[in-house]
Protein backbone atom coordinates (compact mmCIF):
# COMPACT_ATOMS: atom_id res chain seq x y z
CA UNK A 1 0.00 0.00 0.00
CA UNK A 2 1.35 3.42 -0.87
CA UNK A 3 0.20 6.17 1.47
CA UNK A 4 0.93 9.98 1.84
CA UNK A 5 1.16 11.84 4.64
CA UNK A 6 -2.20 12.83 4.37
CA UNK A 7 -3.93 10.39 4.54
CA UNK A 8 -2.83 10.24 8.47
CA UNK A 9 -5.36 12.75 8.78
CA UNK A 10 -8.30 11.31 9.90
CA UNK A 11 -6.49 9.46 12.22
CA UNK A 12 -5.21 12.84 13.83
CA UNK A 13 -8.65 14.13 13.63
CA UNK A 14 -10.14 11.23 15.71
CA UNK A 15 -7.59 11.81 18.11
CA UNK A 16 -7.89 15.62 18.27
CA UNK A 17 -11.67 14.94 19.03
CA UNK A 18 -11.27 12.37 21.70
CA UNK A 19 -8.86 15.48 23.50
CA UNK A 20 -10.55 18.69 22.61
CA UNK A 21 -14.41 18.09 22.46
CA UNK A 22 -14.62 16.67 25.95
CA UNK A 23 -13.76 20.25 26.84
CA UNK A 24 -14.91 22.81 24.56
CA UNK A 25 -18.17 20.52 23.60
CA UNK A 26 -19.45 17.90 26.40
CA UNK A 27 -22.42 17.58 25.41
CA UNK A 28 -22.19 17.03 22.33
CA UNK A 29 -19.39 14.58 22.25
CA UNK A 30 -20.68 12.62 25.28
CA UNK A 31 -24.27 11.91 23.16
CA UNK A 32 -22.91 11.36 19.96
CA UNK A 33 -19.25 10.47 20.13
CA UNK A 34 -19.82 7.33 18.03
CA UNK A 35 -21.54 9.32 15.05
CA UNK A 36 -18.08 11.18 15.50
CA UNK A 37 -16.10 8.40 15.34
CA UNK A 38 -17.77 7.08 12.15
CA UNK A 39 -17.42 9.73 10.62
CA UNK A 40 -13.92 10.05 11.06
CA UNK A 41 -13.74 6.53 10.05
CA UNK A 42 -15.64 7.05 6.87
CA UNK A 43 -12.94 10.12 6.00
CA UNK A 44 -10.34 7.66 5.21
CA UNK A 45 -12.42 4.73 3.87
CA UNK A 46 -14.20 6.69 1.38
CA UNK A 47 -11.59 8.25 -0.15
CA UNK A 48 -9.54 5.48 -0.41
CA UNK A 49 -12.31 3.12 -2.15
CA UNK A 50 -12.48 6.34 -5.11
CA UNK A 51 -8.83 6.26 -4.81
CA UNK A 52 -7.75 2.42 -5.26
CA UNK A 53 -11.32 0.80 -5.87
CA UNK A 54 -14.13 -0.52 -3.79
CA UNK A 55 -12.91 -4.41 -3.88
CA UNK A 56 -8.93 -3.16 -2.38
CA UNK A 57 -9.81 -0.93 -0.40
CA UNK A 58 -12.87 -2.99 0.87
CA UNK A 59 -10.24 -5.69 1.57
CA UNK A 60 -7.79 -3.37 3.51
CA UNK A 61 -10.86 -2.67 5.83
CA UNK A 62 -11.66 -6.03 6.29
CA UNK A 63 -8.54 -7.32 7.32
CA UNK A 64 -8.44 -4.61 9.93
CA UNK A 65 -11.57 -5.22 11.40
CA UNK A 66 -11.22 -9.42 11.01
CA UNK A 67 -7.42 -10.26 11.97
CA UNK A 68 -7.50 -7.02 14.36
CA UNK A 69 -10.35 -5.28 15.74
CA UNK A 70 -12.34 -8.29 16.13
CA UNK A 71 -10.02 -10.70 18.21
CA UNK A 72 -9.03 -7.38 20.55
CA UNK A 73 -12.45 -6.50 21.10
CA UNK A 74 -13.35 -10.28 22.02
CA UNK A 75 -10.46 -10.38 24.34
CA UNK A 76 -11.63 -7.71 26.04
CA UNK A 77 -15.10 -8.35 26.55
CA UNK A 78 -14.15 -11.83 27.75
CA UNK A 79 -11.77 -10.30 30.77
CA UNK A 80 -14.17 -7.20 31.33
CA UNK A 81 -16.62 -10.19 31.69
CA UNK A 82 -14.69 -12.40 34.23
CA UNK A 83 -12.95 -10.30 36.13
CA UNK A 84 -16.39 -7.79 36.41
CA UNK A 85 -17.82 -10.88 38.49
CA UNK A 86 -15.14 -11.14 40.72
CA UNK A 87 -16.17 -8.99 43.55
CA UNK A 88 -13.72 -8.29 46.78
CA UNK A 89 -15.68 -8.07 49.71
CA UNK A 90 -15.29 -6.81 53.10
CA UNK A 91 -13.72 -2.91 53.75
CA UNK A 92 -10.80 -1.86 52.12
CA UNK A 93 -9.95 1.44 52.94
CA UNK A 94 -8.16 3.45 50.57
CA UNK A 95 -4.84 4.53 52.52
CA UNK A 96 -1.85 4.63 51.12
CA UNK A 97 -0.26 1.75 51.96
CA UNK A 98 -3.44 0.05 51.36
CA UNK A 99 -3.79 1.43 47.70
CA UNK A 100 0.00 1.08 47.11
CA UNK A 101 -0.22 -2.66 48.12
CA UNK A 102 -3.23 -3.02 45.79
CA UNK A 103 -1.27 -1.59 42.95
CA UNK A 104 1.80 -4.06 44.07
CA UNK A 105 -0.27 -6.79 43.81
CA UNK A 106 -1.69 -5.66 40.07
CA UNK A 107 1.80 -5.51 39.23
CA UNK A 108 2.75 -8.94 40.06
CA UNK A 109 -0.64 -10.14 38.19
CA UNK A 110 0.12 -8.19 35.03
CA UNK A 111 3.15 -10.85 33.92
CA UNK A 112 0.82 -13.55 34.53
CA UNK A 113 -2.81 -12.48 33.65
CA UNK A 114 -1.81 -9.77 31.08
CA UNK A 115 -2.19 -6.12 32.07
CA UNK A 116 -5.92 -5.56 30.56
CA UNK A 117 -6.66 -8.79 32.48
CA UNK A 118 -4.73 -7.65 35.91
CA UNK A 119 -6.14 -3.76 35.00
CA UNK A 120 -9.71 -5.50 35.12
CA UNK A 121 -9.21 -7.09 38.17
CA UNK A 122 -7.93 -5.05 40.67
CA UNK A 123 -9.66 -1.57 39.23
CA UNK A 124 -12.63 -2.22 40.59
CA UNK A 125 -11.78 -3.25 44.69
CA UNK A 126 -9.09 0.30 44.19
CA UNK A 127 -12.01 2.78 43.33
CA UNK A 128 -14.38 1.27 45.90
CA UNK A 129 -11.29 0.87 48.42
CA UNK A 130 -10.65 5.31 47.73
CA UNK A 131 -14.32 5.88 47.36
CA UNK A 132 -14.73 8.16 50.33
CA UNK A 133 -11.76 10.17 49.48
CA UNK A 134 -12.25 13.33 47.66
CA UNK A 135 -8.86 13.17 45.80
CA UNK A 136 -8.92 9.92 43.40
CA UNK A 137 -7.75 11.04 39.97
CA UNK A 138 -3.93 10.58 40.98
CA UNK A 139 -4.73 7.21 41.69
CA UNK A 140 -6.12 5.88 38.62
CA UNK A 141 -3.15 8.04 36.68
CA UNK A 142 -0.55 6.07 38.45
CA UNK A 143 -2.64 2.59 38.41
CA UNK A 144 -2.66 3.23 34.62
CA UNK A 145 1.08 3.94 34.26
CA UNK A 146 2.19 1.00 36.96
CA UNK A 147 -0.32 -1.93 36.14
CA UNK A 148 -1.97 -1.52 32.53
CA UNK A 149 1.47 -0.93 31.45
CA UNK A 150 4.77 -1.47 33.43
CA UNK A 151 3.48 -4.09 34.84
CA UNK A 152 3.28 -6.81 31.90
CA UNK A 153 6.71 -6.38 30.98
CA UNK A 154 7.98 -9.68 32.39
CA UNK A 155 6.77 -12.17 30.33
CA UNK A 156 5.59 -12.42 26.57
CA UNK A 157 1.53 -13.20 28.37
CA UNK A 158 2.19 -9.46 29.63
CA UNK A 159 1.33 -7.34 26.96
CA UNK A 160 0.91 -8.00 22.94
CA UNK A 161 4.58 -6.89 21.39
CA UNK A 162 6.07 -9.08 23.86
CA UNK A 163 3.87 -11.99 23.02
CA UNK A 164 4.66 -11.36 19.14
CA UNK A 165 8.28 -11.45 20.14
CA UNK A 166 7.61 -14.83 21.24
CA UNK A 167 5.50 -15.94 18.30
CA UNK A 168 8.94 -14.27 16.32
CA UNK A 169 11.26 -16.73 18.50
CA UNK A 170 12.10 -15.06 21.29
CA UNK A 171 12.69 -17.55 24.47
CA UNK A 172 9.47 -17.01 26.97
CA UNK A 173 11.97 -16.44 29.81
CA UNK A 174 14.09 -13.97 27.68
CA UNK A 175 11.99 -10.78 28.67
CA UNK A 176 12.41 -12.22 32.41
CA UNK A 177 16.09 -11.71 32.71
CA UNK A 178 16.93 -8.87 30.35
CA UNK A 179 13.56 -6.67 31.10
CA UNK A 180 13.76 -7.15 34.86
CA UNK A 181 16.36 -4.71 35.96
CA UNK A 182 14.48 -1.47 33.76
CA UNK A 183 11.40 -2.97 34.71
CA UNK A 184 12.28 -3.13 38.84
CA UNK A 185 13.40 0.07 38.43
CA UNK A 186 10.12 2.20 36.79
CA UNK A 187 7.73 0.38 39.05
CA UNK A 188 9.96 0.95 42.37
CA UNK A 189 10.27 4.67 41.43
CA UNK A 190 6.68 4.86 40.48
CA UNK A 191 5.26 3.17 43.94
CA UNK A 192 7.22 5.20 45.32
CA UNK A 193 6.32 8.04 44.24
CA UNK A 194 2.47 7.62 44.46
CA UNK A 195 3.04 6.94 47.89
CA UNK A 196 4.21 9.98 48.38
CA UNK A 197 1.58 11.66 46.57
CA UNK A 198 -1.13 9.61 47.93
CA UNK A 199 0.18 10.43 51.21
CA UNK A 200 0.05 14.28 50.59
CA UNK A 201 -3.52 14.03 50.05
CA UNK A 202 -4.32 11.51 52.30
CA UNK A 203 -3.51 13.81 55.17
CA UNK A 204 -4.48 16.94 53.09
CA UNK A 205 -8.02 15.51 53.46
CA UNK A 206 -8.06 15.39 57.15
CA UNK A 207 -11.45 13.86 58.21
CA UNK A 208 -12.40 11.97 55.39
CA UNK A 209 -16.44 11.24 55.13
CA UNK A 210 -18.59 8.78 55.93
CA UNK A 211 -17.75 5.44 53.60
CA UNK A 212 -20.93 5.04 51.36
CA UNK A 213 -20.06 1.24 50.88
CA UNK A 214 -19.47 0.43 54.84
CA UNK A 215 -18.66 -3.60 54.86
CA UNK A 216 -17.22 -5.18 58.17
CA UNK A 217 -16.63 -8.69 57.14
CA UNK A 218 -13.60 -10.35 56.28
CA UNK A 219 -11.49 -9.66 52.98
CA UNK A 220 -12.43 -12.18 51.17
CA UNK A 221 -13.79 -12.89 47.46
CA UNK A 222 -17.25 -13.42 45.75
CA UNK A 223 -17.77 -14.82 41.85
CA UNK A 224 -14.43 -16.63 42.65
CA UNK A 225 -15.28 -19.20 39.64
CA UNK A 226 -14.42 -16.27 37.48
CA UNK A 227 -10.57 -16.62 38.45
CA UNK A 228 -11.00 -19.87 36.52
CA UNK A 229 -12.41 -17.88 33.65
CA UNK A 230 -9.37 -15.48 33.46
CA UNK A 231 -7.26 -18.24 33.82
CA UNK A 232 -8.90 -19.45 30.42
CA UNK A 233 -8.70 -16.56 28.90
CA UNK A 234 -4.87 -16.41 29.33
CA UNK A 235 -4.46 -20.15 28.44
CA UNK A 236 -6.48 -19.46 25.26
CA UNK A 237 -4.25 -16.67 24.62
CA UNK A 238 -1.22 -19.11 24.70
CA UNK A 239 -2.60 -21.58 23.18
CA UNK A 240 -3.42 -19.37 20.07
CA UNK A 241 0.33 -18.09 19.89
CA UNK A 242 1.65 -21.66 20.03
CA UNK A 243 -0.50 -24.32 18.09
CA UNK A 244 -0.52 -23.50 14.41
CA UNK A 245 -3.70 -25.14 12.83
CA UNK A 246 -3.64 -24.02 9.41
CA UNK A 247 -6.25 -21.42 7.37
CA UNK A 248 -9.89 -22.57 8.49
CA UNK A 249 -11.40 -19.62 6.01
CA UNK A 250 -11.21 -16.48 4.01
CA UNK A 251 -13.07 -13.84 4.37
CA UNK A 252 -12.52 -10.78 1.43
CA UNK A 253 -8.77 -12.32 1.14
CA UNK A 254 -8.31 -12.42 4.55
CA UNK A 255 -7.38 -16.31 5.95
CA UNK A 256 -8.66 -16.84 9.32
CA UNK A 257 -7.03 -19.18 10.88
CA UNK A 258 -8.24 -22.19 13.11
CA UNK A 259 -6.07 -21.27 16.03
CA UNK A 260 -7.60 -17.74 15.88
CA UNK A 261 -11.53 -19.15 15.32
CA UNK A 262 -11.48 -21.44 18.15
CA UNK A 263 -9.86 -19.15 20.32
CA UNK A 264 -12.38 -16.47 19.67
CA UNK A 265 -15.35 -19.20 19.54
CA UNK A 266 -14.12 -20.27 23.12
CA UNK A 267 -13.63 -16.77 24.54
CA UNK A 268 -17.20 -15.83 23.71
CA UNK A 269 -17.99 -18.91 25.88
CA UNK A 270 -16.10 -18.02 28.25
CA UNK A 271 -17.75 -15.05 28.51
CA UNK A 272 -21.58 -16.58 28.35
CA UNK A 273 -20.76 -18.68 31.01
CA UNK A 274 -19.06 -16.12 33.14
CA UNK A 275 -22.30 -13.89 32.77
CA UNK A 276 -24.46 -17.18 33.39
CA UNK A 277 -23.37 -18.82 36.13
CA UNK A 278 -22.46 -15.46 38.52
CA UNK A 279 -24.72 -13.90 40.70
CA UNK A 280 -26.05 -11.00 39.41
CA UNK A 281 -25.63 -9.45 43.47
CA UNK A 282 -21.87 -9.60 43.04
CA UNK A 283 -22.08 -7.98 39.23
CA UNK A 284 -24.39 -5.56 41.63
CA UNK A 285 -22.10 -5.21 44.78
CA UNK A 286 -19.23 -4.84 42.09
CA UNK A 287 -21.56 -1.91 40.35
CA UNK A 288 -21.22 -3.57 37.30
CA UNK A 289 -21.69 -1.77 33.87
CA UNK A 290 -21.98 -1.88 29.97
CA UNK A 291 -21.28 1.44 29.52
CA UNK A 292 -17.49 1.26 29.79
CA UNK A 293 -17.67 -1.72 27.28
CA UNK A 294 -19.67 0.00 24.73
CA UNK A 295 -17.19 3.18 24.77
CA UNK A 296 -14.29 1.12 24.34
CA UNK A 297 -15.79 -0.74 21.23
CA UNK A 298 -17.07 2.14 19.37
CA UNK A 299 -14.19 4.31 20.13
CA UNK A 300 -11.36 2.01 19.24
CA UNK A 301 -13.12 0.44 15.80
CA UNK A 302 -12.66 4.16 14.49
CA UNK A 303 -9.29 4.29 15.62
CA UNK A 304 -8.47 0.48 14.43
CA UNK A 305 -9.62 1.85 10.86
CA UNK A 306 -7.98 5.25 10.64
CA UNK A 307 -5.04 3.56 12.04
CA UNK A 308 -4.28 1.96 8.97
CA UNK A 309 -2.89 4.25 6.64
CA UNK A 310 -0.56 5.57 9.68
CA UNK A 311 0.90 1.52 9.88
CA UNK A 312 0.83 1.16 6.37
CA UNK A 313 3.74 4.22 6.36
CA UNK A 314 5.73 3.21 9.05
CA UNK A 315 5.78 -0.11 7.64
CA UNK A 316 7.54 0.93 4.53
CA UNK A 317 10.40 2.18 6.37
CA UNK A 318 12.79 4.11 4.96
CA UNK A 319 11.07 4.39 1.66
CA UNK A 320 7.90 6.02 3.13
CA UNK A 321 6.93 8.96 5.02
CA UNK A 322 8.86 7.48 8.35
CA UNK A 323 11.68 7.03 6.74
CA UNK A 324 13.53 9.56 9.12
CA UNK A 325 12.14 7.45 11.67
CA UNK A 326 13.86 3.99 10.31
CA UNK A 327 16.76 6.07 9.10
CA UNK A 328 17.58 7.45 12.88
CA UNK A 329 17.35 4.38 14.49
CA UNK A 330 20.90 3.32 13.04
CA UNK A 331 24.09 4.56 12.58
CA UNK A 332 26.09 4.72 9.64
CA UNK A 333 27.30 1.53 9.40
CA UNK A 334 24.01 0.10 10.06
CA UNK A 335 24.67 -1.01 13.47
CA UNK A 336 21.17 -0.41 15.99
CA UNK A 337 21.50 2.58 18.75
CA UNK A 338 19.60 0.95 21.66
CA UNK A 339 18.83 4.94 22.80
CA UNK A 340 16.69 5.90 19.35
CA UNK A 341 15.00 2.43 19.36
CA UNK A 342 13.44 3.15 22.90
CA UNK A 343 12.48 6.43 22.45
CA UNK A 344 11.25 5.81 18.64
CA UNK A 345 9.39 2.77 19.06
CA UNK A 346 7.80 4.08 22.58
CA UNK A 347 6.60 7.27 20.99
CA UNK A 348 5.05 5.61 18.23
CA UNK A 349 3.34 3.16 20.48
CA UNK A 350 2.15 6.06 22.33
CA UNK A 351 -0.18 6.74 19.66
CA UNK A 352 -0.22 3.50 18.26
CA UNK A 353 -1.23 -0.11 18.40
CA UNK A 354 2.45 -1.48 20.09
CA UNK A 355 1.99 -4.65 19.18
CA UNK A 356 2.42 -3.79 14.93
CA UNK A 357 4.81 -1.25 16.12
CA UNK A 358 7.26 -3.31 17.87
CA UNK A 359 6.93 -6.01 14.86
CA UNK A 360 8.21 -2.97 12.71
CA UNK A 361 11.11 -2.08 14.69
CA UNK A 362 11.75 -5.69 14.78
CA UNK A 363 12.41 -5.79 11.26
CA UNK A 364 14.74 -2.81 11.44
CA UNK A 365 17.06 -4.74 14.02
CA UNK A 366 17.33 -7.10 11.59
CA UNK A 367 14.65 -9.56 12.22
CA UNK A 368 16.84 -12.55 13.60
CA UNK A 369 15.89 -13.54 17.16
CA UNK A 370 18.80 -15.52 18.02
CA UNK A 371 21.10 -12.33 17.39
CA UNK A 372 18.53 -9.64 18.98
CA UNK A 373 18.65 -12.48 22.19
CA UNK A 374 22.27 -12.34 22.23
CA UNK A 375 25.03 -9.66 20.56
CA UNK A 376 21.92 -7.32 20.23
CA UNK A 377 20.28 -8.05 23.15
CA UNK A 378 20.59 -4.44 24.08
CA UNK A 379 18.34 -3.43 21.18
CA UNK A 380 15.92 -6.30 21.67
CA UNK A 381 15.77 -4.85 25.36
CA UNK A 382 14.94 -1.06 23.93
CA UNK A 383 12.77 -2.53 21.82
CA UNK A 384 10.47 -4.44 24.43
CA UNK A 385 10.74 -1.71 26.86
CA UNK A 386 9.70 1.18 24.82
CA UNK A 387 6.81 -0.52 23.03
CA UNK A 388 5.73 -1.83 26.88
CA UNK A 389 6.47 0.94 29.01
CA UNK A 390 5.38 4.26 26.45
CA UNK A 391 2.25 2.47 26.09
CA UNK A 392 1.37 4.53 29.20
CA UNK A 393 1.99 8.03 27.70
CA UNK A 394 -1.62 8.40 26.52
CA UNK A 395 -4.74 6.86 27.09
CA UNK A 396 -5.40 4.57 23.39
CA UNK A 397 -1.05 3.54 23.66
CA UNK A 398 -2.17 0.47 25.32
CA UNK A 399 -5.78 -1.59 25.22
CA UNK A 400 -6.27 -1.42 29.24
CA UNK A 401 -5.65 2.48 29.64
CA UNK A 402 -9.31 3.58 28.10
CA UNK A 403 -10.84 0.80 29.31
CA UNK A 404 -9.68 2.35 32.89
CA UNK A 405 -10.27 5.50 32.06
CA UNK A 406 -14.05 4.43 31.34
CA UNK A 407 -14.69 2.67 34.30
CA UNK A 408 -13.52 4.87 36.53
CA UNK A 409 -15.72 7.82 35.10
CA UNK A 410 -18.47 5.34 35.02
CA UNK A 411 -17.80 5.34 38.91
CA UNK A 412 -18.22 9.19 38.63
CA UNK A 413 -14.67 10.08 38.96
CA UNK A 414 -13.63 12.79 36.94
CA UNK A 415 -10.72 11.76 34.85
CA UNK A 416 -8.12 13.83 33.01
CA UNK A 417 -8.97 14.97 29.07
CA UNK A 418 -6.96 13.59 26.73
CA UNK A 419 -4.34 15.90 26.80
CA UNK A 420 -4.72 16.53 30.73
CA UNK A 421 -3.10 12.78 31.36
CA UNK A 422 -0.66 13.50 28.72
CA UNK A 423 0.49 16.21 31.13
CA UNK A 424 0.52 13.80 33.87
CA UNK A 425 2.49 11.53 31.63
CA UNK A 426 4.76 13.61 30.71
CA UNK A 427 5.94 15.23 33.90
CA UNK A 428 6.23 11.46 35.43
CA UNK A 429 7.15 9.25 32.83
CA UNK A 430 9.20 11.00 30.53
CA UNK A 431 11.61 12.22 33.03
CA UNK A 432 12.01 8.33 34.28
CA UNK A 433 12.57 7.34 30.54
CA UNK A 434 15.25 9.67 30.24
CA UNK A 435 16.88 7.62 33.70
CA UNK A 436 16.27 4.47 32.04
CA UNK A 437 17.95 5.36 28.63
CA UNK A 438 20.67 6.78 30.36
CA UNK A 439 21.33 3.53 32.89
CA UNK A 440 20.47 0.92 29.70
CA UNK A 441 20.97 1.97 26.59
CA UNK A 442 23.55 4.32 26.11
Amino acid sequence: MDFSAIWGLPFAGLLLSMALMPLVLPKIWHQHFGKITALWALAYALPDALHRGWGTAGGVLIHALVADYVPFMVLLLALFTTAGGIYVKGNLHGSPATNTALMAIGTALASVMGTTGASMLMIRPLIRANDNRKHVVHVVVFFIFIVSNAGGALTPLGDPPLFLGFLKGVDFFWTTRFLFGPMVFLVVVLLGLFYLVDSYWYKKEGVLPVDPTPDSRRIALEGGMNLWGVAAVVALVLMSGTWRGGVAFVVAGTPVEWQQLVRDVLLLAVTALSWKFTPASVRQSNQFSWAPMAEVAKLFAGIFVTMVPVLAMLKAGSSGPFAAVAQSVNDAQGQGLPWAYFWASGLLSSFLDNAPTYLVFFSLAGGDPQHLMTTGAVTLVAISAGSVFMGANTYIGNAPNFMVKAIAEDRGIRMPSFFGYMAWSACILLPLFGLITWLWFV
